[in-house]
């Protein structure tokens, strides 16, 4: 009884003298992050930032903003706590469209959100906050922060300060971790997540009993700060339309591409030697509408099984046969040559291409740096079974390479590579050395279940090793890892 009423008085002590900003949106999840923090009994202001004012390219009417500054206003308001405005537009711009067009030109595909969470709400926006006397910021975001702790139960501390811990967050279909797997220790320092540990129905049904103006207010989509916009038309802002070829890629195509088979063999031959057969490269179809969770108890060392790799194996390969590895299947060697042929009554002279059992050209396009890998949307090409996805762009030469059907052999892969310079990590601690081989769950995409794999670290960069192939992995994505539900770091792949 005593060590709980000791507890409460520490956490107490803590509290008094804390300023607090809240990134206040004008969403649900926001408005209770602040109503929280105040029951707590922070010393709370809010901040609303604009980060965008154009139109062009975006899926719902203008001045959005004003609209959600008026609502932020209120639950300010509402709450009891003083409300500011700050105008981040031009940082915004410079660090984050600009980045994301600059991307997608090369044919990369960026996340924005990840961006916008590094560069603005914890950086310029967190200086903000700052020079108006605030300790901590604090967001809306389903993801929880936790003291590190020792093998003695104490809170491990790293050049005199304390560590964090960044988790995923309670709700397994809100977890927003990924969108912060870019911040550094410095930053989760002062970072606050009032909302991390609770789900969204729970969210929601506080905001209605607070009677917060945004509790029936629908949640945000699109690009961060920007809205749901119609991607082609907002790149064109910057980017020139030039129509270019749409390429099918055929299955023959694989038996014949030497990468191809190269990632085969070195696949198979260091699976573990108990290890029945050959290992896929193709994966099943998983939706990422809903991310998948398990308790930390199902699995052993973070993992659900013990991995199909023979470590000694994989450690046996050169930073050369890793960087093979991780190179994705290209298209560039599949040429078309024309035929002239006469049709109609009249025989009239017009030219094809000759059939080519690698692939054929299918259709066209207006710009091969407006799609990205996985894509099925937007083709507008028919005459086949199955869906057509997008599973390369050769941006140079204006080309986009795509496969029949979820299981094509060209939408998947099992090895990636993360350059040196591309390298995060959140717990320092914990950073891997040269030589070292650990097993972790590793996502690519915001909603996607955890895959596992292992984390190969070389001089040459950090490789990552599926045990079951990924589908739609793009250059310019982030990939994330975490030890059960803690997120340890991250890498541009």
């Amino acid at each position: 009884m005593l060590i709980g009423c000791y507890l409460c008085i520490e956490k107490h002590l803590n509290i008094m003298g804390k300023k607090v900003c809240i990134g206040l949106s004008g969403g649900v999840d926001s408005s209770v992050a602040a109503l929280l923090l105040k029951r707590q009994g922070y010393d709370v202001f809010a901040m609303f930032m604009q980060n965008w004012h154009d139109t062009e390219g975006t899926l719902h009417g203008d001045c959005e903003w004003e609209e959600d500054r008026f609502v932020a206003e209120m639950v300010a308001r509402k709450i009891g706590i003083p409300f500011y405005f700050i105008d981040l537009s031009n940082e915004y711009r410079q660090r984050v469209v600009d980045y994301m067009f600059d991307e997608y030109s090369k044919g990369r595909t960026p996340n924005p959100d990840v961006l916008c969470n590094r560069e603005i709400k914890f950086d310029a926006f967190l200086k903000a906050a700052r020079k108006m006397g605030a300790d901590l910021v604090a967001t809306g975001h389903y993801c929880r922060k936790e003291p590190a702790l020792g093998p003695d139960g104490q809170q491990i501390m790293r050049d005199g300060k304390p560590v964090w811990r960044i988790l995923a967050g309670t709700d397994p279909n809100k977890d927003q971790s990924y969108f912060l797997c870019q911040l550094t220790e410095e930053q989760l320092s002062m970072a606050m997540f009032p909302i991390g540990d609770i789900c969204k129905p729970e969210v929601r049904r506080l905001a209605a009993e607070a009677d917060l103006p945004s509790a029936e207010k629908k949640d945000s989509q699109g690009i961060c700060f920007v809205g749901k916009v119609d991607l082609p038309v907002f790149l064109q802002q910057k980017l020139k339309s030039v129509e270019g070829d749409v390429v099918e890629v055929f299955d023959a195509y694989f038996n014949d591409s030497a990468q191809y088979q190269y990632i085969k063999s070195t696949v198979n031959s260091i699976l573990a030697d108990d290890w029945l057969g050959e290992v896929s490269l193709v994966t099943d179809y998983i939706s990422d509408d809903k991310a998948a969770h398990s308790e930390a108890g199902d699995y052993e060392g973070g993992c659900r099984y013990d991995s199909i790799y023979n470590f000694d194996k994989v450690r046996a390969l050169t930073d050369e046969q890793l960087v093979r590895l991780s190179k994705p299947v290209t298209y560039e060697d599949i040429k078309f040559e024309t035929e002239t042929y006469r049709s109609g009554k009249h025989h009239i002279r017009k030219t094809r291409y000759k059939a080519n059992p690698y692939g054929a050209v299918i259709g066209r396009h207006e710009g091969a740096q407006f799609y990205t890998i996985g894509q099925r949307k937007g083709l507008n090409i028919g005459g086949h079974k199955d869906s057509l996805f997008v599973i390369s762009t050769d941006i140079e030469n204006n080309i986009i390479y795509v496969g029949e059907g979820h299981q094509h052999k060209g939408l998947s892969r099992s090895c990636l590579m993360v350059t040196p310079d591309e390298i995060h990590w959140i717990r320092e601690d914990l950073r891997m050395q040269v030589g070292e081989i650990r097993r972790y769950r590793v996502r690519i995409r915001y909603r996607q279940p955890l895959q596992d794999a292992l984390l190969i670290m070389r001089e040459a960069g950090l490789f990552i090793l599926f045990e079951a192939p990924q589908r739609g992995i793009t250059p310019g994505q982030f990939a994330v890892w975490y030890d059960r539900d803690e997120m340890l770091g991250s890498g541009v792949i």
